[in-house]
């Protein structure tokens, strides 16, 4: 199982696999991306089978990165970790067909809740 991580910071993407394993996804190979600009690219060359996304990144935004790839055809599962909370990105998440949003700082359980139905 593919997963792609979009995040302008290392740190965060390393953080992102070390949650996905304590939530128990183990068989899952890791794809990385600093922006969503990188993240076009490696979703046409490696064919992702979800994409867990940053809100805000230099050169091209998460939502920027959803949008794009939902007005190209492209229906890969989408989810952001993001800092952002309020009602409005939300909102703007799921309009533009995000799968899920967790927040920042997160837990293994929040990974399980959000990627379980995702991943079956």
């Amino acid at each position: 199982m593919k997963v792609l991580i979009v995040d302008d910071s290392k740190a965060m993407r390393m953080i992102v696999q070390r949650t996905l394993k304590q939530a128990g996804f183990t068989n899952i190979q890791p794809l990385e991306a600093n922006n969503g600009v990188e993240a076009l690219q490696v979703i046409e060359q490696q064919s992702p089978d979800v994409v867990l996304s940053d809100w805000n990144m230099p050169e091209m935004k998460g939502i920027d990165l959803l949008v794009t790839l939902r007005a190209n055809g492209k229906q890969v599962p989408l989810g952001f970790i993001t800092s952002e909370s309020s009602p409005e990105i939300r909102e703007q998440a799921t309009a533009a067909g995000a799968a899920f949003v967790i927040v920042k700082p997160f837990t293994p359980a929040a990974f399980e809740e959000a990627l379980k139905p995702l991943l079956a």
